[in-house]
Order: C-alpha cells, then structure tokens, then sequence
C-alpha cells in the first residue's frame, strides 16, 4: 500500500468550502458596516447642509431687518397751544407794565400789535 501523503480530496474540497464560506460571510459583514457607516456620514453632511441653510436664513433676515428703514418719529405735538400760552403771557407781561405806569397807552397798543403780529 502505498502511504499517503496528504489531506484527500474530499477533505481538501470540505476545507475550502469553509474557508470560502468564511471569506463570505466576513466580507459581507465588512459591506454592511461599510454602507451603515456612509449612511451615517450622508445623514451627518445633510443635517449639516441644513443648519448651514438655516444660518444662512437668519443671517439674511437679519440683513433685512437691519436695511429696512426706521419707523417715522412720532408726530410732534400742535405748536399752537404753546404759542398761544407764550402769547397770553407776553399780554399779561404788557398789560402789567401798563398797569405799573412803565408803558404809555400808545407803547402798550405798539407792543401789543407786534406781539399779536397785526
């Protein structure tokens, strides 16, 4: 009989397709992390792209906020009253000057007209 020298055939054939099956299953596990791992990195520029969208937004609104043009000030009360009060009381100064003996009738009817504007 003669010795033999190595594994049979049979046992070679099973060994490969261990070996192969392995290599399958370990590769196919590697393409799963792989493709989990880019989803996530796609998933991550994304919401990135959106926040910086989102800045940008804001900023914009901002820039227009700031470019539009004040409100108007508000109305400035009626001038009339207080000149009518200014008015009444440079009267009542030249009517007491009269009263006093310090204006003539004709100073008193002169500065009158002028401060009436007549």
């Amino acid at each position: 009989m003669i010795g033999r020298r190595g594994p049979s055939l049979m046992g070679t054939m099973a060994r490969t397709a261990v070996v192969a099956g392995t290599a399958t299953a370990v590769s196919g596990n590697v393409a799963r992390r792989q493709a989990g791992k880019a989803q996530q990195a796609q998933m991550a520029a994304e919401m990135q792209q959106e926040q910086m969208k989102a800045e940008v937004r804001a900023e914009m609104a901002a820039e227009a906020a700031a470019a539009a043009p004040p409100p108007p000030p508000p109305a400035p009360a009626p001038a009339a009253a207080p000149a009518a009060d200014d008015t009444m009381a440079k009267l009542q100064q030249l009517a007491d000057m009269k009263a006093q003996g310090i204006l003539t009738d004709e100073e008193f009817a002169a500065a009158k007209a002028k401060v009436l504007g007549s």
